[in-house]
Parts: structure tokens; sequence; C-alpha cells
């Protein structure tokens, strides 16, 4: 299996800047696998905040999480300081895939890759479509081409 060089951030859109921490690291004197997943949950979540969508509606709509990966090509640890982009790679009714890079300090290449697949579900929990507004805001960060 080949696997996809790593993307550059002209890749991706709508960056955050992520300060690493002690803690982050493991034994191995890496960022641990596990703490870039909560990475890319915290920059999603905050996005889609700043777009109006609203992600702990109580009774409406919410987007659950279905799927989600990361492709590590190079190390980062405290104290690096990350940049996440995102961006839509692919757009269903009521399904968006979203993908971040993580950039360490000023470096043009991700040293991680990953993605989240969210369904929109009704308060029953059952897949619903994705507002126009909320289709508005994902289709101006999806990949073109």
């Amino acid at each position: 299996m080949t696997r996809r060089p790593p993307q550059p951030r002209s890749a991706y859109h709508a960056f955050r800047e992520i300060q690493t921490r002690w803690k982050d690291n493991d034994t191995y004197g890496h960022i641990n696998n596990v703490t870039y997943l909560s990475y890319f949950d915290t920059v999603v979540s905050l996005w889609q905040i700043e777009q109006g969508m609203e992600i702990a509606q109580e009774g409406g709509l919410r987007f659950l999480v279905v799927e989600s990966g990361a492709t590590y090509h190079a190390e980062a640890r405290f104290p690096d300081v990350l940049h996440a982009g995102i961006r839509v790679g692919k757009l269903g009714t009521s399904s968006v895939r979203f993908e971040i890079g993580i950039f360490r300090n000023d470096e043009d290449i991700a040293c991680v890759e990953g993605f989240f697949v969210h369904v929109a579900v009704d308060p029953a929990t059952r897949p619903t479509p994705i507002p126009d507004t909320a289709r508005a805001r994902l289709e101006a960060i999806m990949v073109q081409g």
C-alpha cells in the first residue's frame, strides 16, 4: 500500500493555534497519538461554534462522530506550537468528513493528518439532512477538485 505524502498548509483552511503541554508527551517523548484526536475534536468543534453550528443542542440537530482516524508523518513534542487547519473532504446529505492537518511551529508540511466523519442527527438520533445554512459554511472550506 502506498501512503499519500503529507499535505502542505495551503491544502487546509480555518487555522487554529494549539500550544502543546508537557502532559501531551508520552514516554517516548513525543505527543501521544490519542492527544491528536483530542486536538482534532477541539478544532472542529470550535470551527463549528464560530460558524453558528450549535454542537450541544438539547432536543435539536446534533452532529455525531461515526468514524475517525489519523496518519502520522513526523513527531511533535512539548513545547512545540502546533497549527491545525481544517477542510471538508466530502459532504453528503447528512454526513460530512472533516480533514485536519497539524503543522509543527512554522513548518509547511503536515506532521499529522486526520479526519472525523460527522453525521447530522435529529433528537431520536436518526440521520437528518444537514441544514442549508450549515451546508453553505461547510462548502466554503471544501476541498476543490
